[in-house]
């Protein structure tokens, strides 16, 4: 096991391109004897692949968090920022202090730790990919409730993403209180469907 130390956490996020729901961000320190095989940037694994992996990575990893920042705080600081806050509220729920973050991508998040960020970082550090992996499936299965609460949308489907069927959705029922209204694609709907009954 890793020293005090060395402690290293991997961040990442999902959730930022979405029209709808909250942004998920999980940090990850494991050990370094652990050796995990089918770690991966979670959006190469199958949905099955993720949830094998899951419950492995919380059962050996030294310490893991999983966090999120609600629509209505991507509304009020935008995605950028609210995807930094469920990053720190994630580090911040780490059971032990970690001396740096390893965030994926090339922006550099304001954490509790000092951060270095590494492009297809979760590609290539097994604390990314694991944070990848517990963001994904933790986003997952509220966009699955989601989807009972708000029936229509095909949130369990697409998980809320901009596809042509959320689309259609969107035009025939209109926004629902988890769609990111300040999102450009969402508000080109909502104003063809102002435009559409002023027409009729």
């Amino acid at each position: 096991m890793r020293g005090e130390a060395s402690w290293v956490c991997g961040v990442d996020e999902a959730g930022r391109g979405p029209w709808a729901g909250p942004v998920f961000a999980a940090a990850v320190i494991l050990s370094s004897a652990a050796v995990m095989v089918g770690l991966d940037d979670s959006k190469k694994l199958t949905a099955r692949q993720r949830d094998c992996l899951e419950p492995r990575i919380k059962a050996e990893a030294i310490a893991w968090g999983v966090a999120s920042a609600s629509v209505e705080e991507i509304e009020t600081l935008n995605i950028l920022q609210a995807t930094g806050l469920a990053m720190r509220r994630a580090v911040d729920q780490l059971s032990v202090r970690p001396v740096h973050a390893l965030v994926d991508g090339n922006y550099a998040f304001r954490l509790p730790c000092p951060v270095r960020t590494v492009i297809n970082g979760d590609a290539l550090h097994p604390e990314i990919s694991a944070a990848s992996i517990l963001a994904k499936t933790a986003r997952d299965r509220l966009m699955v409730e989601m989807d009972a609460r708000y029936p229509g949308y095909g949130f369990a489907d697409h998980k809320g993403y901009g596809v042509p069927a959320h689309a259609e959705a969107l035009r025939r029922l209109g926004p629902c209180t988890i769609h990111r209204a300040s999102f450009r694609p969402i508000q080109t709907i909502i104003a063809s469907r102002v435009d559409r009954h002023i027409q009729d």
